[in-house]
């Protein structure tokens, strides 16, 4: 199957564009990272605190945001996940503390933060372990079960959280609610000691400045070694040139890349670096392919200057690579739309890279050849990506 059939474009007649164009997106990327956001780090490698929370309702970003300001937590990003009627935000808060004690008091923060109105002597029910939940029952003995009581409130005091969990999605809106699961006589007792919040704190995580400072280290050597790898094997492959112009391309496609997302202020997590790296074998098979067919038109072409091969060769795999990356690209932009938002920031690289790990195999990588070329017979050398013309 082919969408195009000898097609005669001037790729490298157009080259001054294409450079002009991942110029000014090169260029606005870099000046973001290093004036406006950042690089936008997710809390995998600058550290600091998950707070997942449930709502009864559909919480309003601006108003929790404030709430955070409010009680000193500044700074702190509010994105939803899930599906959007299920009510569920995720609050990314610069909190860096490691220890199990600090988990208590970040869920108690964001707790004490969120609460508004709470009846003077009673406790969030929606936000209460099993164990406080027996012990009040222990001192309020609704069932007068008496010596027998520790298995029994024990028993009782998790079936109320599984109705809250898993029957009501860890948020009750009504007592009424608990009434089947429980004993009658617990389900009454629980208004005297007990109200309800019209949301969850359903898991808090940290992660450390030191982890995080590891991961990021990691982060940076993972993509210094595939690039390092990818010009060892195509100096071997093609000549060195060649890994040169790939590894070129792909640094190209990187800095796109991470300047998008620092333009758009998106977290960089561990998602996100597992994207770009999939991306830096991506748009290298594309690129190799068309290093491919120029080497094999040389042999075929020994006459033909460098840039004349070149264009043949792009035209001649236009048609697969226009096949792969559509299908490819159609996927990816399926995930990011439908993927929800745990998969939000690793799709998106996905569908920025694929777009410019295409472009950059037709734009850049064989540009670099012809340049090279050109910049060797202008020294009086043989030219090093194709061999000596017959005589």
């Amino acid at each position: 199957m082919e969408f195009f059939r000898n097609t005669n474009i001037d790729f490298l007649g157009k080259k001054w564009y294409f450079l002009a164009f991942s110029l000014v997106f090169s260029v606005a990327g870099i000046c973001s990272m290093l004036f406006w956001h950042g690089i936008p780090y997710g809390v995998d490698f600058r550290g600091g605190t998950l707070v997942y929370v449930k709502f009864s309702h559909t919480p309003n970003d601006n108003a929790l945001r404030a709430a955070m300001d409010r009680a000193g937590l500044h700074n702190a990003k509010i994105q939803r996940y899930d599906q959007p009627s299920n009510n569920e935000v995720l609050i990314d808060l610069d909190v860096q503390e490691t220890s199990e004690k600090a988990l208590d008091e970040g869920k108690t923060r964001i707790i004490n933060t969120l609460e508004t109105s709470a009846p003077a002597g009673k406790v969030d029910l929606n936000n209460s372990s099993s164990l406080a939940i027996k012990n009040y029952l222990m001192d309020k003995d609704p069932m007068h079960l008496g010596s027998d009581a520790d298995q029994k409130y024990t028993q009782q005091a998790q079936a109320i959280v599984d109705a809250r969990d898993k029957g009501q999605g860890g948020v009750l809106s009504s007592f009424d609610q608990l009434k089947g699961g429980v004993d009658p006589a617990v389900a009454a007792s629980l208004p005297d000691g007990f109200y309800l919040s019209d949301f969850s704190v359903r898991n808090v995580e940290i992660v450390g400045p030191q982890v995080g400072a590891q991961l990021r280290r990691q982060a940076l050597l993972a993509t210094a070694y595939s690039l390092a790898g990818m010009l060892i094997y195509l100096g071997f492959r093609f000549e060195w040139i060649y890994g040169v112009a790939a590894v070129v391309t792909v640094f190209h496609d990187t800095l796109i890349t991470v300047g998008a997302f620092s333009l758009l202020n998106k977290d960089i997590s561990l998602t996100v670096i597992a994207a770009i790296l999939t991306l830096i074998g991506y748009s290298n098979n594309d690129t190799i392919v068309v290093f491919d067919r120029i080497r094999e038109n040389i042999k075929l072409m020994r006459r033909e200057k460098l840039s004349e091969i070149v264009n043949r060769s792009i035209n001649q795999t236009l048609s697969r690579t226009i096949l792969t990356a559509g299908l490819t690209f159609l996927t990816v932009l399926a995930l990011y739309l439908f993927g929800g938002e745990v998969l939000r920031g690793f799709s998106l690289a996905l569908v920025i890279g694929i777009l410019i790990g295409t472009y950059s195999s037709i734009a850049i990588a064989a540009p670099i050849l012809v340049a090279y070329q050109d910049w060797r017979i202008s020294k009086g050398k043989r030219p090093a990506a194709m061999p000596v013309r017959a005589k």
